[in-house]
């Protein structure tokens, strides 16, 4: 099995290292990532320049470009062979609910899927980043479960995993993505040479969390898978939209 790994942290990040690790003895690995942070990048792809490839003392790979990028170059030029998974993270932070439009880490599995490979989106969901060995545990769970029963169709999953010792999961949840508030404002500073700059403001709190969410599978203390998909088209408003242009 050949697994392509990335993320949106950065190749130097501790989940992706502990995730290479722990695949290691399961897979092909190979590490795509890119150079910087690129957290909150979402689909974006490199269009007004070239990108550069380069090679860490570890033997991960890294780009001057997006999640999206790194993944599209392994598959598209950079591999000799495609990947039979693609996996994105250990992402520091959750991609919960609305999360997941602006998130670089799905992002990075999205372009997988886009390109017919079965991808997985890893987060712990936490800031504090305690508990990386038992998101990597999971997700070596998923790659098993894959290999023993292998899916029949090409899939996206949103997986978030608590911030927690592994023995305190209560188990794995198949969930829909819930919803936030709004965000919070914009936060307005000046600089020291009094120019006026502004930091986006913090995501909004849970507010459609109920039982079935990802929200509320991680509150209680459980995996939350989230199938995803690209049809981005609003299938109920077609007829409206179809009348508003006949009249």
């Amino acid at each position: 099995m050949r697994i392509l790994l990335s993320n949106d942290d950065g190749y130097f990040a501790p989940g992706i290292a502990i995730l290479a690790k722990v695949l290691a003895d399961l897979a092909a690995v190979t590490v795509v990532a890119p150079e910087r942070d690129h957290s909150g990048a979402s689909n974006s792809l490199t269009l007004d320049r070239p990108l550069s490839v380069r090679e860490s003392p570890n033997g991960f790979r890294y780009v001057n470009g997006t999640p999206t990028d790194c993944v599209h170059l392994a598959v598209t030029g950079l591999l000799d062979e495609m990947p039979d998974m693609i996996i994105s993270g250990i992402n520091l932070g959750a991609n919960m609910g609305d999360d997941t439009i602006y998130s670089g880490t799905v992002a990075a599995a999205t372009e997988g899927y886009l390109l017919g490979i079965p991808s997985l989106a890893v987060s712990l969901a936490s800031k504090a980043g305690k508990h990386f060995d038992t998101a990597a545990r999971v997700t070596r769970e998923l790659v098993e479960r894959f290999q023993e029963r292998p899916l029949s169709e090409p899939v996206l999953l949103n997986v978030n995993v608590p911030d927690i010792a592994y023995a305190e999961l209560k188990g794995f949840e198949a969930t829909r993505l819930g919803k936030r508030h709004k965000a919070e404002p914009v936060i307005k500073a000046s600089t020291p040479r009094n120019q006026t700059v502004y930091w986006v403001g913090a995501a909004g709190s849970a507010q459609d969390a109920g039982p079935g969410t990802d929200f509320h599978a991680v509150a209680s203390n459980c995996v939350s898978l989230t199938p995803l998909q690209m049809d981005l088209t609003h299938q109920h408003q077609i007829p409206s939209i179809q009348a508003w242009l006949t009249k």
